[in-house]
């Protein structure tokens, strides 16, 4: 069972930066997507960053693309999303999910839409305010 722990959230005003991180654990494939997707308070979940385990290839929704970053260190099975220039509509919760249909995750995370994942952290939250 893979599990996923995220960290890293908190309040920052408009402009700055946070880094979330996410510790996974439990995958039985070593091909797989993880990432993180939000939801905003009254909206539905939204698909936002991925990374593809076997060879790092990043992929990004249209609200977060060139402001936030995602990487992976593979060998303390981490993930990191750098969230710059961030602005009020960036509040959310912030969850780590992973999944080994790796197409699904990434066309959900390039249309914005909500994936449908087997693997979800408990979420974190991010307060972008000033």
């Amino acid at each position: 069972q893979v599990q996923l722990v995220e960290s890293g959230g908190g309040l920052v005003e408009p402009g700055g930066s946070l880094r979330l991180s996410c510790e996974a654990s439990g995958f039985t494939s070593d091909f797989y997507a993880i990432g993180w997707v939000r939801q905003a308070p009254g909206k539905e979940r939204e698909g936002i960053a991925c990374i593809s385990s076997n060879d790092d290839s990043t992929f990004y929704s249209n609200s977060v693309k060139g402001r936030f970053f995602i990487s992976r260190d593979a060998a303390k099975n981490t993930v990191f999303l750098q969230m710059n220039s961030l602005k009020p509509e960036d509040t959310a919760v912030y969850y780590c999910a992973a999944d080994v249909n790796v197409p699904n995750f990434v066309l959900a995370v390039v249309a914005g839409t909500p994936p449908a994942i087997n693997s979800w952290g408990q979420g974190t939250q991010v307060t972008v305010s000033s």
